[in-house]
């Protein structure tokens, strides 16, 4: 019954943060033109006004490929170095807009959404950073020990005696391992995003011991949780791609109705992101329901109470 709860809240709290989840479609999108834009002029200066799309409709023409791959080759070098900056700032992108998401999708927040998007994402940037390497490093190091191990002893170490397809079938076993452990560190990584934006204070490894603390304490409840709403995420991210790949659009109108079509699955996949977020802020604001009382405030209201009678 919490599960559902915390889903449904989540869901609410993702389409009332819908100007943060344009926001993080805009920003990516501005990141994503500056890659394909210049390789789109590149492409353009060296096609130019020839024929080429002619050439290669109906045959294949050794020259024109010749040529291409001499063109190709100048501008290989600046697609990849392009690629790898925007990887990198998409990175950093990450960490900002999600600073941003999770400040819009507590449940006391003012009416201000766009501002306290920014002001959100600035003040957490450095913590959520550090949260999110810090998990990475513990899930890559978890992947090393349970993947390697294994794959070493099955291949019996520098003897290479193992059985034909026995590495393939511990390669499967481990990936199901891993797959299934993947939740755990998602809980880990947002539980803690959503403890360090509902305090001032910005100490992200004392936000990653909540995040563990608290999901090894709810894991009846949290470990569902995120397994629906991963795989939710999971199979639209699949067959978005498959529908996107398989789509052949061949005129002016056809290529333009492609480009909304991507643009607005992708919204979609940024919304089934915030409702992530908003259901694990759900489930972390279960906490701030439970009322601690200090020693000296006991004290004081046993006085009042003997004061009383």
């Amino acid at each position: 019954m919490k599960i559902l709860t915390h889903l449904r809240s989540g869901a609410l709290r993702s389409f009332k943060a819908w100007k943060g989840v344009l926001v993080v479609w805009v920003l990516i999108l501005f990141l994503i033109s500056l890659l394909a834009l210049p390789v789109k002029s590149g492409f353009k200066s060296m096609i130019g006004s020839s024929m080429v799309s002619e050439l290669l409709t109906d045959t294949v023409n050794i020259d024109v490929i010749t040529d291409l791959g001499t063109g190709m080759g100048v501008i290989m070098p600046v697609m990849t170095i392009g690629l790898l900056l925007v990887l990198f700032f998409g990175f950093l992108m990450n960490v900002f807009v999600t600073g941003g998401l999770f400040s819009i999708l507590g449940s006391n927040n003012d009416s201000k959404p766009s501002s306290r998007f920014f002001a959100g994402a600035t003040s957490n940037f450095w913590s959520f950073l550090i949260i999110i390497l810090t998990t990475l490093a513990m899930l890559m190091v978890t992947a090393s020990v349970i993947g390697g191990i294994p794959i070493m002893i099955v291949r019996g170490g520098d003897a290479g005696t193992a059985e034909p397809g026995v590495v393939g079938k511990t390669v499967k076993i481990v990936l199901i391992i891993l797959a299934l452990m993947l939740p755990l560190f998602l809980l880990v990584a947002d539980y803690a995003r959503a403890w360090q934006v509902v305090h001032e204070e910005k100490k992200p490894f004392k936000a990653i011991g909540f995040g563990f603390s608290r999901t090894f304490r709810t894991l009846s409840v949290s470990y569902p949780l995120m397994l629906i709403l991963v795989a939710f995420q999971t199979g639209f991210g699949a067959l978005a791609a498959s529908k996107l790949l398989s789509a052949k659009p061949d005129t002016g109108k056809a290529v333009f109705m492609f480009f909304l079509a991507s643009q607005i699955l992708f919204i979609i996949k940024i919304l089934l992101r915030a409702w992530r977020y908003g259901s694990v802020t759900s489930a972390m604001e279960e906490v701030s329901d439970v009322i601690e009382v200090s020693p000296d405030q006991s004290v004081r209201d046993a006085e009042l109470l003997q004061g009383q009678v």
